[in-house]
């Protein structure tokens, strides 16, 4: 019998892990999490962690972890058909009929976020750690607090090249499986693998669901590349998550205003001072990653760094929206400031200096406009004429043909008024 992840997500938002595990641990509310005795190895002081939110339990002690499904799995002695079929008929779940590839590739997702959510705790717990020290001077200095470094759960990946290895393999977690979470490179040439992320800090990136899918390593010092992203992998695909997706969402959703930045310390610094921001994860804002932006709010606004770079990112991303426009579907741009970023313009300004920003958010058209014309006289008809050709053929790459005759009708009587 095979599961789609639907329906496994569908039993985890039904069966709730604390009340679930509760039935064989006595837990104590500790803040947003539940504390107990591990039942997987004797002890006497509570290390068994159990955090609702994420949907995932870990103990401190003998790294246990896993969601509700492994749970059951592993407390009942059952095989993940038989968990999964137990919590179904708990939920008030049918089953649902497929074949042995699908239940397969179930079971690897779910061994996958298993996976990921223990190296996420390996990263934190590093932090904390005599070898973080470092890396805690580093956010400090970028001007982090500890409720925001265990808010995003940012981490420390120890400048070796098996910590992470060592510390994981075992427990139902092979090399096999860090491998293909992109955690450990295995070299062609049959050499050891070796961790992926080492002496950097570590940013977790999370699925809609706040479950860590992915990882981003920052070097603290001299070295490139500065970032390191996890490769693709099949819970991870660069051009269709974004980072800060389970820190923004429901602000977004509730305030209506999204904006995109590019790095990780922007999405932190803004979701701090209380707006809802996500950021592309090493490419350019893909096609995917608009759509999903427009399902969350149906003007997503654009802040990347007042530079060069950044200029040219916003102008790809024009670039890319024009021929997927649809009424009431759109993007903003906001202008920093030369040399700024909304990581530093948030610290030196606050939420009204972001906010003033955002209310001068210039429309896509007005940067399709800018694009064009800046710099080319239009004092000749033969002037005229060629900007008017640009400009109508960027319009014209709109597909949504009412969206298209309104682009076409701004641009010539802005040309008029030129």
């Amino acid at each position: 019998m095979s599961f789609t992840p639907q329906f496994l997500d569908e039993i985890r938002a039904r069966v709730g892990l604390a009340d679930r595990i509760g039935r064989k641990v006595k837990l104590t509310r500790k803040g947003r999490e539940f504390m107990g005795l591990c039942p997987f190895h004797n002890e006497k002081s509570p290390s068994f962690s159990v955090n609702e939110d994420k949907g995932f339990y870990h103990c401190f002690g003998c790294g246990a972890h896993g969601d509700v499904i492994g749970f059951v799995m592993r407390s009942d002695n059952l095989t993940f058909p038989e968990a999964v079929e137990r919590l179904a008929e708990d939920a008030g779940l049918e089953l649902p009929k497929s074949s042995p590839e699908e239940r397969q590739r179930a079971e690897a997702a779910v061994s996958l976020y298993a996976v990921c959510e223990a190296a996420t705790a390996f990263f934190e717990n590093e932090l904390r750690g005599p070898r973080g020290q470092g890396a805690r001077d580093y956010l400090k200095g970028r001007g982090l607090d500890e409720a925001t470094i265990r808010r995003f759960r940012l981490g420390f990946a120890p400048d070796s090249r098996a910590a992470l290895k060592s510390a994981l393999i075992g427990g139902g977690i092979t090399e096999s499986l860090l491998v293909t979470a992109g955690l450990l490179i295995q070299p062609e040439d049959d050499r050891p693998s070796y961790d992926r992320f080492r002496g950097r800090v570590i940013f977790p990136i999370f699925d809609r669901r706040g479950r860590p899918i992915a990882f981003g390593g920052r070097i603290m010092g001299v070295g490139e590349p500065k970032y390191l992203n996890s490769p693709e992998t099949p819970l991870f695909q660069k051009g269709h998550n974004l980072y800060g997706w389970s820190h923004s969402l429901k602000g977004a959703r509730d305030d209506g205003l999204l904006c995109l930045t590019e790095g990780y310390m922007d999405v932190i610094a803004l979701v701090r001072a209380g707006i809802p921001a996500m950021a592309p994860l090493g490419t350019a804002l893909t096609e995917s990653q608009i759509e999903a932006l427009w399902r969350v709010v149906p003007e997503p606004v654009l802040c990347f760094d007042g530079d060069a770079a950044g200029s040219r990112a916003a102008l790809r991303a024009a670039e890319r929206a024009l021929p997927l426009l649809r009424p009431g579907l759109s993007l903003r741009f906001i202008q920093l400031p030369k040399g700024e970023d909304p990581d530093s313009l948030t610290r030196a300004r606050g939420r009204a200096g972001m906010d003033e920003l955002i209310g001068a958010a210039r429309p896509l058209s007005r940067v399709i406009w800018d694009m064009e014309t800046q710099g080319k006289p239009v004092d000749t008809p033969e002037r005229r004429a060629l900007v008017e050709k640009n400009l109508m053929t960027r319009a014209r790459a709109i597909a949504e043909r009412s969206v298209q005759e309104q682009y076409v009708g701004e641009f010539r009587a802005r040309l008029r008024e030129a």
